[in-house]
């Protein structure tokens, strides 16, 4: 098979490799239909997740078929078409049976793309695949699918439930790239009174405005004042830091509220200020996350039904070997105006709602 492999900082090609087997019997292989590029391949391509070895096949999410199953695997079997999550689970170490399966302790967690091979092949082996993988319904397409196995529940859980935005707050995402437009999207389902996007791209922000954000500012631009001005001087009930960099996590910190939110989805390689000498008076609480993907099932449900606005994400698609060209695209989007790119084709019949 052809994968795309990480050869240190700065160097990645896709190249062949061996087509993977099982090695344990909780195992399934699955063919991949369609694969997305993350911010975070980016950052491992930085150097900034040195835990990521120079040879390993990246990517942690994917839509594709069983095409073998071990002898352990009982919710699967070949020929089924599965949303391949970021996140994998043992299901028996205690955070596993907390539901919190990105701490897995029995050889799960995020390690797809990060300490195994991952998704960004023609084929892909997933450990505990009972838990792993999800059956989809065919009212569900490829494109809109994978979007589901990383920033849907990242955006979900790690933003929008861990900063427990509720109805009627004034909730500032900022990063509108594609977690950040997802948490857009994600906060709307709590009714709040206003979003307010920030970034630095005016097309990302016009974006975020036709996800539902009421108010947009330019990162360069003061947005501080203007959530300021939008709450009475009061600040924001949840900031939502989507970006992963100093600058923007300093500024999250800024703009909320006292007894307010902050939190962080992103992905940090470097060290950030906590201001405590400002913000220990403030009954401020602050939370970090890699994503558990508990909410998965519930995000597919409304998928199927139309809820969630998936496709909008979706600016650039490519076939999988042109996946050199797919990352430059991605990591290029000041210039491309990417937003999440999806790569493989169609190979299977997607069913209408209607008609099932």
């Amino acid at each position: 098979m052809k994968g795309y492999v990480f050869h240190g900082p700065g160097r990645s090609a896709w190249e062949n490799l061996p087509d993977p087997d099982l090695k344990d019997p909780t195992d399934a292989v699955v063919r991949v239909d369609a694969v997305t590029i993350c911010g975070t391949d980016l950052h491992i391509l930085k150097g900034d997740v040195p835990e990521v070895r120079p040879g390993t096949v990246l990517g942690h999410e994917a839509v594709g078929e069983v095409v073998e199953v071990g002898t352990d695997v009982r919710t699967v079997r070949p020929g089924d078409r599965v949303l391949v999550s970021c996140i994998t689970a043992c299901g028996r170490c205690r955070y596993c049976r907390e539901g919190v399966y990105g701490q897995c302790l029995g050889g799960g967690g995020w390690i797809l793309g990060h300490l195994i091979d991952g998704t960004q092949a023609e084929y892909v082996r997933v450990p505990f695949a009972d838990l792993s993988v999800y059956p989809l319904p065919g009212a569900v397409s490829d494109e809109d699918a994978v979007l589901l196995a990383d920033i849907f529940p990242t955006a979900y859980e790690v933003g929008v439930l861990n900063g427990r935005v509720r109805p009627g707050d004034t909730v500032v995402v900022v990063g509108a790239g594609p977690i950040g437009l997802a948490a857009v999207a994600t906060a709307r389902l709590f009714a709040p009174e206003r979003i307010v996007a920030v970034d630095l791209a005016a097309a990302r922000l016009e974006a975020a405005r036709k996800l539902g954000a009421e108010a947009v500012a330019d990162a360069r631009e003061t947005p501080e004042q203007l959530v300021a001005d939008l709450t009475g001087g009061l600040g924001a009930d949840v900031v939502i830091e989507a970006v992963g960099v100093p600058e923007t996590f300093e500024m999250c910190t800024r703009m909320v509220r006292p007894g307010g939110h902050v939190a962080n989805i992103g992905v940090h390689g470097k060290p950030a200020s906590l201001h405590l000498e400002d913000l220990w008076i403030k009954n401020v609480t602050i939370t970090t996350g890699l994503v558990d993907t508990h909410s998965t099932p519930t995000l597919l449900r409304m998928a199927a039904s139309g809820r969630l606005p998936t496709s909008q994400l979706v600016t650039h698609t490519f076939p999988l070997e042109r996946m050199g060209e797919a990352y430059e695209v991605f990591a290029g989007a000041a210039d491309t105006g990417a937003l999440k790119v999806v790569l493989g084709g169609p190979r299977h019949d997607v069913v209408a709602a209607d008609a099932i």
